[in-house]
């Protein structure tokens, strides 16, 4: 098997090195090149392309955070910040994760040796789960290690029957990479007599509780991070928690969703496939599903299904988008009823609900 190609991008010399023997300890990677500074790091790139770039934010010239910006922009390429700035719920996590970071590392300062007792096992696996998004993107028809497993592991494919139309409306989104901030866009733009809303945004455990109270401050809705058993109300969004499967339930006239471990599903736990699905088997026609920026596939598949049990469904068109993985495999799958620029995904969603709701009142 072909070794995780990986560029170190730190101003310190003692990190980069440090970093590049903790990398070089795991038979799966293969650092290919290490870089002081982003400038120094955009000319490795030219001449090599590599699977993983390891990130530092504080450095000289430029920062990591405006790298970061640039590479998703020009040339997405999976990054994992490492950095001392970078703890779970930090403004700079946040931040990194919204402008297209597949993971976040907390880097320890308590010195390198620290480091590589502690967060070798972190740090490579973290690289390894990046590089296997990357690969995705480039070759969806690549084999992994890590097996790709459908919804079918967490719930069974929806009967073709929908549930039938009535007045209450879900709307079920899915993001990934540099969906951090299109959501936020989105659910500023949301008045707040909306329907209830379920998100699946792929980020690490330990995030979901912090961007989610942080969208709360900014947002005319409510938003929360999704507890077992909670009810979608209009209004509100409830956001998957990291790490977690997240499913719409329905009892009665309630709409509920549960909180779920499980496997990898399109290698992504919590996965939009997971969610997609669930709506489509309790919500059916009562649905609107909307996918958002993203590397990889993950969603496409769910969407289908809800396109088939009779949701409205929304993509975010490729100009908008940081990476237009996900929404072109929806769309490629012949899925969705209409591509928009995330600027007005809200006021679709909203023609949506109140052309359903009139049509089943």
């Amino acid at each position: 098997m072909r070794k995780i190609n990986v560029l170190v991008v730190d101003d310190s010399a003692l990190v980069r090195q440090t970093l590049s023997v903790i990398l070089a300890s795991d038979e799966r990677i293969e650092v290919m090149g290490t870089a002081s500074d982003p400038f120094h790091a955009a000319d490795k790139i030219k001449n090599a392309v590599p699977d993983v770039i390891t990130l530092d934010v504080e450095m000289p010239r430029m920062d990591g955070l405006t790298f970061l910006k640039k590479i998703m922009l020009q040339h997405p390429i999976p990054v994992v910040i490492c950095s001392s700035l970078a703890g779970k719920g930090s403004e700079t996590a946040l931040k990194a994760l919204e402008y297209g970071a597949v993971e976040v590392i907390h880097k320890p300062a308590l010195g390198t040796k620290q480091m590589l007792k502690d967060s070798s096992t972190v740090i490579c696996d973290a690289v390894v789960a990046a590089s296997h998004v990357h690969k995705k993107r480039r070759d969806p028809d690549c084999v992994l290690a890590t097996p790709k497993l459908s919804a079918d592991v967490i719930m069974a494919k929806p009967k073709a029957s929908a549930m039938i139309e009535t007045t209450e409306k879900v709307v079920a989104v899915g993001a990934s990479t540099g969906g951090t901030e299109a959501l936020k866009v989105f659910l500023q733009a949301l008045p707040r007599d909306c329907p209830g809303i379920v998100i699946v945004q792929h980020m690490p455990e330990g995030f979901t509780s912090a961007f989610s109270q942080r969208l709360n401050t900014l947002c005319d809705i409510t938003i929360k991070e999704a507890a077992h058993n909670d009810t979608v109300l209009p209004g509100q969004a409830l956001i998957a928690p990291g790490n977690r499967h997240l499913l719409l339930k329905r009892s009665g006239a309630r709409y509920y969703v549960e909180i779920k471990d499980g496997p990898l599903v399109s290698r992504h736990r919590p996965s939009v496939d997971v969610l997609f699905r669930s709506t489509a088997r309790y919500a059916g026609k009562n649905a609107i599903g909307v996918i958002m920026t993203g590397m990889g596939d993950d969603g496409a598949k769910g969407m289908r299904e809800m396109k088939d049990g009779g949701a409205c469904t929304i993509a975010q068109d490729e100009a908008s988008s940081v990476v237009f993985g996900m929404p072109h495999e929806a769309i490629k799958l012949g899925c969705i009823d209409k591509v928009v620029p995330l600027t007005k995904i809200a006021h679709e969603v909203m023609l949506a609900f109140h052309d359903t709701s009139r049509g089943s009142a």
